[in-house]
């Protein structure tokens, strides 16, 4: 079998029940040149560029490592201990600050997801309706990359916890923004439902819910084709193919059992609240296979993942919180117990998706090789609104960009930089980023391979 023979992306289609189904497929060895590191035509193999985001700080003695420079360390019940298993692929960054006039979450928020300032839109109570005056950095990649190695999606978007609902605007409601003009609100909003989700990247359409059962499976639909092409493959590109292919039956099979059961009639694919609680944890899990097959299969090339607004209401309740996050900041006395354990439970589903990431092999290392994501918070610590010493994290290789397992401490310098040094880990070619007192030209050397 020559190499010349595919194309570098692949997509598997097929009809089932009047649709039009697709399965993106990975990148197989005979794509990839003798050491797996580029394609057989000389290519780089695409970079990914992710945005997750969490909701209200953190606890800053219990976040942040206990050393500095190379081999990060914290102690073991440290809100960062959930990430030790892949700390090669995480840096740290603290004692940034934002620099952008502040308002309580408003500048946060939209100083570490876009580098600029918030747009105020009007008042409300003692408090502020505001958007993004400009881009989240996902959509400052995903104009990028479209532009360099476009993807059938220009970006995907979703959400783990559920929004509660709030009147202060889409810097409270959403993350991934295209930036405002005249007061005017441009946004991408999250996909809050796994099946939807699901539905979106394998072209179901909006099918009613007894036909969407009627499909046993979206493999069904193009069964001839992936026996096809499994003719053409040698061994370890059908081990991979396999893999791959199991791993989208797993996520029907838990979409579709009885333990999980998403399929409401009002409103299909959401996980029901247990007990009065959200499934968050397994609402997670599903969400970060998707998202990870999405990327493995150049369904698209940048990304962001909400797993709590902005000012959150969500109840950490695996965690042992009763009230909602935003409310227990600014109550819990002392030793700020329940605080503590839910930003550990937090940490633990990032880590599940940053492992998943790990766990997916592409050309000669690994998907997670080839991100470069990062990590924020709209605070330092929720209760006081604190703006200075940003909590970040850089996450991925970004195709040897960046180097991993890096504590960098500023000196009160502009959060801007952690922004341009993960854009830049993305192939980025920037010189300078950000917006008004958020523009910045240097980014942190320290966590590049420059």
């Amino acid at each position: 079998m020559t190499r010349s023979r595919f194309g570098r992306r692949m997509m598997l289609r097929g009809l089932f029940g009047g649709a039009t189904l697709g399965i993106g497929l990975p990148i197989f060895e005979c794509l990839l040149d003798d050491h797996g590191r580029r394609f057989a035509h000389g290519e780089e193999l695409p970079t990914r560029f992710g945005l997750w985001f969490f909701g209200n700080g953190v606890r800053l003695d219990s976040w942040l490592p206990t050393t500095e420079g190379s081999d990060w360390q914290v102690p073991a019940d440290a809100e960062l201990a959930p990430l030790a298993p892949v700390k090669e692929y995480v840096s740290v960054v603290s004692g940034l600050s934002v620099k952008t006039p502040r308002h309580p979450h408003h500048s946060g928020m939209a100083a570490i997801c876009s580098g600029g300032p918030h747009l105020k839109i009007d008042d409300v109570r003692d408090t502020i309706v505001s958007t993004f005056k400009y881009p989240s950095v996902d959509q400052i990649a995903a104009d990028h990359f479209q532009a360099t190695t476009p993807a059938p999606y220009r970006s995907l978007e979703v959400a783990i916890t559920r929004f509660r609902g709030t009147d202060e605007g889409t810097t409270f409601q959403y993350l991934s923004h295209n930036g405002s003009k005249a007061g005017e609100t441009n946004v991408n909003p999250s996909e809050e439902s796994p099946q939807a989700f699901f539905e979106r990247l394998f072209g179901m359409g909006t099918a009613e819910p007894l036909v969407r059962k009627a499909r046993a499976s979206v493999l069904d639909a193009v069964g001839d084709q992936i026996e096809a092409l499994e003719k053409k493959l040698g061994n370890r590109d059908k081990a991979r193919l396999d893999q791959h292919l199991e791993s989208v039956r797993d996520l029907e099979k838990r979409l579709n059992s009885p333990a999980a059961e998403c399929l409401k009639p009002s409103a299909p694919g959401e996980f029901p609240d247990v007990g009065g609680n959200e499934q968050m944890a397994e609402k997670n899990a599903v969400m970060s296979d998707l998202m990870v097959l999405a990327l493995a299969c150049q369904m698209t090339h940048a990304f962001s993942v909400m797993f709590s607004t902005c000012g959150s209401g969500a109840i950490m309740w695996p965690a042992g919180a009763t009230d909602g996050q935003h409310y227990m900041n600014h109550t819990e006395p002392a030793p700020w117990t329940k605080q503590h354990e839910s930003m550990k439970f937090t940490m633990a589903q990032l880590a599940y998706f940053v492992g998943k990431l790990k766990d997916t092999p592409e050309g000669d290392s690994n998907l997670l090789e080839r991100c470069a994501i990062q990590a924020c918070t709209e605070h330092a610590e929720g209760w006081t609104h604190l703006q200075d010493d940003m909590p970040v994290l850089l996450i991925g290789k970004g195709g040897g960009r960046l180097k991993g397992n890096v504590h960098f401490r500023g000196a009160g310098g502009n959060a801007s930089r952690a922004l341009m040094t993960a854009l830049r880990g993305a192939g980025l070619p920037l010189t300078e980023f950000g917006y008004e007192e958020g523009k910045v030209s240097n980014p942190i050397t320290e966590l590049l391979n420059v």
